[in-house]
């Protein structure tokens, strides 16, 4: 009895052993397949990267490093005051930063998911005016209110940007500021970054043609246009803006951060016949070229 155990024990063993040999032939002998990224190509794609928001950080060097190599806040870019030739890189370009939060721009509302963030050390506003809308006399901060930028940061943010748009193919439309996509919670990089100079010395973003602003005052298309029409002139260029018919709260965020963009030295919130005329001929110089893909 004993014996003929021991054989159905072999007989186990010679059997396990086989099907090991077998199942270890199949696996050896399997295909290799191969990934061919030459043979065909799609036409229809597009960089997945499709905005670059500027940003300024309301603190210092020290400060602004450790909020965003440490917090729960990050950008791909950080500008700071120093007197050298350094741009930091915080987050790889390939990887989601953490700096746009909230918000849309150009049919786009996670813009995080699509963009690169650049944090610049600023100030913000000066510290004497920082509590200035507190007593209601100002609803928002205007020109002066402001900490200017370094000479050195714009030269930095001018090669960075011009570099990432270029390899992106970035719209010049879709190089915005924070405030431009989070009008309700963002003011920066506020009326004192040089959207203008970096359009006309470094052809950076978008601007308007003067002539076309002047020819749209002299229309005065101001005075017979409804907030609805005006609304909708604000959403086709890109900004998102409810569609109340009213100059509420939330519409005037919208239309100060537009001034902040477009006419940084009058940034009062009221929507008057300069600012109707920047947004039509800004409409005209870049009307389809949006890009919702």
């Amino acid at each position: 009895m004993v014996k003929n155990i021991s054989s159905i024990a072999l007989a186990s063993v010679l059997v396990s052993s086989s099907m090991l040999s077998l199942v270890g032939c199949v696996s050896t002998s399997a295909p290799q397949y191969v990934i061919d990224s030459d043979s065909y190509q799609a036409t229809g794609k597009s960089e997945r990267i499709k905005t670059i928001v500027l940003h300024y950080t309301v603190s210092d060097n020290e400060r602004s490093i450790k909020t965003l190599t440490t917090g729960n806040v990050s950008a791909h870019y950080l500008v700071l005051d120093n007197d050298d030739n350094k741009i930091y890189n915080l987050v790889p370009e390939n990887e989601r930063a953490w700096h746009a939060g909230d918000g849309g721009f150009a049919g786009r509302t996670i813009l995080n998911d699509t963009s690169i963030g650049i944090e610049i050390v600023n100030s913000g506003i000066k510290p004497e005016y920082r509590d200035a809308l507190k007593n209601g006399t100002l609803d928002y901060h205007p020109y002066e209110h402001y900490v200017a930028f370094d000479e050195l940061q714009i030269k930095k943010v001018a090669q960075l940007v011009q570099d990432i748009a270029t390899r992106y193919d970035i719209s010049p439309k879709n190089i915005i500021g924070h405030s431009d996509m989070a009008s309700s919670r963002k003011i920066d990089p506020g009326a004192k970054f040089p959207w203008e100079r970096l359009y006309f010395d470094y052809g950076i973003g978008a601007w308007y043609d003067e002539f076309d602003k002047q020819f749209f005052m002299n229309q005065n298309g101001f005075a017979s246009a409804t907030i609805p029409e005006i609304k909708q002139a604000f959403r086709k260029y890109g900004y998102q803006i409810n569609d109340t018919d009213t100059w509420d709260r939330a519409s005037r965020d919208v239309v100060y951060s537009f001034q902040l963009h477009f006419r940084a030295q009058q940034p009062t919130g009221n929507m008057d016949s300069e600012t109707y005329a920047i947004l039509q001929a800004l409409n005209k110089k870049y009307a389809g070229r949006d890009d919702f893909y």
